[in-house]
């Protein structure tokens, strides 16, 4: 699910995840305590590039990454948590800040793209701010092999379907198919959007779990992961196939009148 943060304590449980988080943080101490403790207490995590913006300077590159942080938790929903890594102090060494509140996050943003220079802050309105720019530029999404971990992989399968929203997600057939899958894979399906309205004003995406069962037979779930709803909630929604996790998705943006 998404890309791997270097570094970043990817593997362990949350609760180590969130301790390596907090100790490399200059303001670790800003996160509410409410928060850190559901992010311990959390059942998986998984980390993401968002965005990131470089430039060259003489005595080397200057630039910033942010990193999303994502912490299931156990009655189902999400958690998120916003590493910021820059090199823009004196002596250019990597910095970090870490935010629970995304409008602190696009104000630190903001601070660390000013002192890089370039290109205006307002100019880029409007632009997926949380995808590396070569994605923007993809023409087709690049197959990778499957990495098959047998790992829960039965229990993973339930957890995707009970978080799911969807009246129309996968029924009872699959769910005992999947009570014998023994490996599975997780990988983020690249679908580079632009969307209107400022940095992420809406989230939109999709995850391909893949299944190995008892038989030999595979079986791929699509998770459609969005905040396309009435009051800005973020939900998954689970699909046996990518056109319909796709065609939801337009469906959701159509009724709030966003453009995917």
């Amino acid at each position: 699910m998404g890309h791997s943060r270097a570094g970043a304590g990817g593997g362990g449980t949350p609760a180590e995840h969130l301790e390596g988080l907090l100790a490399r943080a200059q303001n670790g101490f800003e996160i509410d305590e409410a928060v850190l403790g559901r992010a311990g207490d959390a059942l998986m995590h998984q980390s993401e590039l968002r965005s990131c913006r470089q430039c060259n300077e003489p005595l080397g590159p200057l630039g910033y990454s942010t990193y999303r942080h994502i912490f299931l938790l156990p009655d189902g929903s999400s958690l998120l948590l916003w590493e910021l890594e820059h090199n823009t102090g004196q002596d250019r060494r990597p910095l970090f800040e870490l935010y629970a509140d995304e409008d602190a996050l696009a104000l630190a943003e903001r601070r660390v793209h000013e002192r890089i220079g370039g290109a205006r802050w307002d100019e880029l309105e409007g632009l997926p701010l949380w995808l590396p720019e070569q994605l923007l530029h993809a023409v087709a999404p690049v197959e990778t092999p499957r990495a098959y971990v047998s790992d829960n992989s039965a229990d993973h399968a339930r957890r995707v379907l009970r978080r799911a929203e969807n009246p129309d997600r996968p029924g009872p057939d699959t769910e005992q198919l999947l009570a014998t899958a023994f490996a599975h894979d997780i990988a983020l399906a690249p679908k580079p959007r632009r969307r209107p309205g400022g940095p992420d004003a809406t989230w939109c995406r999709f995850y391909e779990h893949a299944f190995l069962l008892a038989g030999g037979d595979e079986i791929v779930l699509w998770e459609l992961e969005h905040n396309l709803t009435a009051d800005g909630r973020l939900v998954c929604e689970v699909y046996l196939d990518e056109v319909s996790a796709e065609l939801a998705a337009d469906r959701h943006a159509r009724a709030l009148g966003v453009d995917l």
